[in-house]
C-alpha cells in the first residue's frame, strides 16, 4: 500500500505570491506603524526620520533569515541567552528505599546469571581467535 510522505515541511506555504503568512502580517504591521506615524506627526521630515528605522527594522523581520531561521526566533534566542543562567548544576534523581533495595537485588541477579566458563572452553575460544581466518592466508600469500 502506498502513501503520500509529506515533503517540504520545513517551507512556509505562500499566501500571496512569494510571500508567507508571517511575511504579510510584518509588511501589514509596518504599513499600519507608518500610518500612524503619517497621521500623528505633523512634521513629515520627522516623520521621514523616523520611518527610515522603523521600515528597516520590520522588512528585516518579514524577510532576513540569519542561518536560516526567521530574524524573531534568532532575537528571542538572543534574548533567553542573556536573561537564563549559563551554569547548569546537575541534580542527581534521588533513588528512595525501597528503588535502592530492587535495583541492588537486580545487580546481584545480573552477576549472578553471568556464565562462568570452564578452562576447556576458553582454551577452544583461544584456538578459534589465534586461528587465521582463510581470507587473510589467501592475502598473506599475495604479499
Amino acid at each position: 500500500m502506498h502513501y503520500n510522505v509529506p515533503q517540504f515541511i520545513d517551507i512556509e506555504d505562500k499566501i500571496v505570491g512569494p510571500l508567507t503568512a508571517k511575511q504579510l502580517l510584518w509588511l501589514f504591521g509596518l504599513a499600519a506603524i507608518l500610518f500612524l506615524g503619517w497621521v500623528s506627526i505633523e512634521n513629515k521630515v520627522y516623520f521621514f526620520i523616523a520611518a527610515i528605522p522603523v521600515s528597516v527594522l520590520f522588512l528585516a523581520l518579514a524577510f532576513y533569515r540569519p542561518y536560516g531561521s526567521p530574524l524573531s526566533k534568532f532575537i528571542g534566542s538572543m534574548f533567553f541567552f542573556f536573561v537564563r543562567p549559563k551554569i547548569y548544576v546537575w541534580k542527581r534523581n534521588e533513588r528512595s528505599g525501597d528503588e535502592k533495595r530492587i535495583y541492588k537485588k537486580e545487580v546481584k541477579k545480573r552477576i549472578d546469571s553471568k556464565r562462568v566458563l570452564k578452562q576447556a572452553e576458553i582454551y577452544d575460544i583461544s584456538k578459534i581467535l589465534d586461528s587465521e581466518p582463510e581470507i587473510l592466508k589467501d592475502i598473506n600469500k599475495k604479499y
